[in-house]
């Protein structure tokens, strides 16, 4: 059972903030940001959970994320530059930003959530990049915030406009279907499969009684925005 506990124990605060280079002085507070509300049940030492810095950093990335594309794309419209920042702020994503420090190493998660996969899971990945930079904006203000996200959104904003990442497949597909004079594209998911902390997701969608697409992917979303491009491509509508 020592053994296995160890297997599951997080990474110290201290240790998380010298290797990803935050310099953090408060770290009650980053210990907050890693700490999921799992972990509560287990350690009554433990005094909250990181939710309310998850809702302030969600808040910060918006502000953050928008500034800092309205700088770096001086010529880009409204429209492209709202798709880039939901683009850049989406779970998956920052779930990503997340694993490139491996923010798993140091979450703070009740033992049962720790077993089954918790530490890789792109809901609570995401959930807890978020605290952390609520802590951060907490601790350094926007400044800080600016010089921890700017590294991430750098190398992303170039993947994402080359691979047209940006733009919203699900979205293309309900305006070509109105065009056509049919009804919206229902999605119906139709295989799910894996344990509890790695789901696949597998869905259809439909236009006029009639499968266009199929994708398949670790959520909900995911899938049906893979079902789309695959309509697309179908369709010969992506680029």
């Amino acid at each position: 059972m020592k053994n296995l506990q160890s297997d599951y124990e997080a990474e110290p605060p201290e240790e998380f903030a010298s290797r990803v280079n935050l310099n953090f002085h408060d770290t009650l507070l980053l210990s907050r940001a890693l700490t999921h509300r799992s972990y509560l049940n287990e350690h009554p030492d433990a005094l909250e959970d990181n939710e309310r810095l998850e809702f302030l950093g969600d808040a910060v990335l918006d502000f953050v994320v928008g500034a800092w594309l309205y700088n770096r794309y001086p010529e880009m419209p409204e429209g492209d530059l709202t798709r880039m920042r939901s683009a850049l702020v989406h779970t998956e994503q920052l779930a990503e930003f997340a694993n490139q420090i491996e923010l798993g190493r140091a979450m703070r998660l009740g033992h049962g959530e720790a077993q089954a996969g918790g530490k890789n899971r792109p809901g609570l990945l995401c959930d807890t990049f978020e605290a952390v930079v609520g802590a951060i904006y907490l601790e350094k203000d926007i400044e800080g915030v600016r010089e921890f996200i700017t590294p991430f959104l750098i190398a992303s904003s170039e993947e994402i406009l080359i691979n047209h990442k940006d733009e919203d497949p699900k979205s293309n597909l309900q305006e070509w279907a109105q065009a056509q004079g049919y009804a919206a594209p229902v999605y119906v998911t139709k295989n799910t499969s894996g344990p509890d902390h790695s789901k696949m997701f597998e869905v259809d969608v439909i236009v006029n009684n009639q499968v266009y697409g199929s994708g398949i992917g670790s959520s909900k979303q995911a899938a049906t925005k893979a079902a789309a491009r695959a309509a697309l491509d179908k369709l010969g509508l992506n680029r």
